[in-house]
């Protein structure tokens, strides 16, 4: 018979899950308070209630062109972590000694941003002299890639492997048997990873430091910028959309395929 948990711990338990909570939320609301405030300065909480910082940002051209080269960079790297994890997934699924060769894979995790933006920057430079939209392109890339290839050979060790065995011996070829069978059975990881790759990339600050030059202004290297020299709320009413930009991409992954499901990743 199992034993009913103490009252005490479970008034423990709870008031961690409460205090988590507070700590992940505290620092949302001060960026969302100081965002809507008529101050100067950055303060909270916040002193009136106005929305010219949107309104600021909103009409600001650096922040709208870094905006543009942001989302535009984080579209390109979700295409291509995408393509390249989920074949590089599908693949090493079908390994039986794959441990060398996803750790390889996944050593993105494991290596300092910061080491890996100093590398990548002396060997851009040592090729081309200069670094460009290319090499961001490939470092966002590299970085997003381990996540793409997690989330879809987690999937992948669910899956049924006698379905594309069923379609082979029923004569599909590796085409048909890869588009009809292997990528739908994918698809919530490609899905998982896909969002993460693009939240990665949106968010990169570290790496676009680096690789930047001055016409290579993402949105995090200009959200510094300001904090470094010219400190205003338009980097909190910045900041408040990025959030609202990645709840509703949450959202949409949920209405598309279903939150649990994508946890079970």
């Amino acid at each position: 018979m199992v034993k009913a948990i103490p009252t005490w711990l479970r008034w423990l338990a709870w008031g961690f899950v409460i205090l988590s909570a507070l700590l992940l939320l505290a620092p949302l609301v001060v960026v969302i308070g100081v965002s809507v405030s008529e101050s100067q300065f950055i303060v909270f909480p916040p002193q009136g209630f106005s929305l010219d910082w949107y309104r600021k940002a909103l009409g600001s051209r650096e922040y709208v062109e870094a905006f543009w080269l942001s989302l535009r960079l984080a579209g390109l790297v979700t295409v291509s972590a995408t393509v390249i994890g989920g074949a590089a997934a599908i693949a090493l699924s079908r390994r039986k000694n794959r441990q060398s060769l996803e750790s390889f894979f996944l050593s993105p995790l494991v290596i300092p941003s910061i080491i890996f933006a100093i590398g990548m920057l002396m060997l851009w430079s040592s090729m081309f002299g200069t670094t460009s939209f290319v090499a961001l392109w490939i470092a966002h890339t590299v970085v997003a890639l381990p996540y793409v290839i997690r989330t879809t050979l987690a999937v992948l060790a669910e899956s049924d492997p006698f379905l594309e065995e069923a379609a082979r011996t029923m004569g599909a070829s590796w085409l048909r048997r890869l588009w009809h069978v292997v990528l739908p059975q994918c698809r919530p990881g490609l899905a998982a990873g896909a969002f993460f790759a693009f939240n990665i990339s949106f968010d990169e600050a570290v790496l676009s430091l680096f690789l930047r030059n001055p016409g290579l202004n993402t949105l995090p290297v200009q959200i510094y910028g300001q904090l470094e020299f010219s400190p205003d709320p338009t980097v909190a009413a910045v900041s408040t959309m990025m959030i609202v930009l990645t709840v509703a991409l949450i959202v949409l992954l949920d209405r598309l395929l279903g939150l649990n499901r994508v946890a079970n990743t």
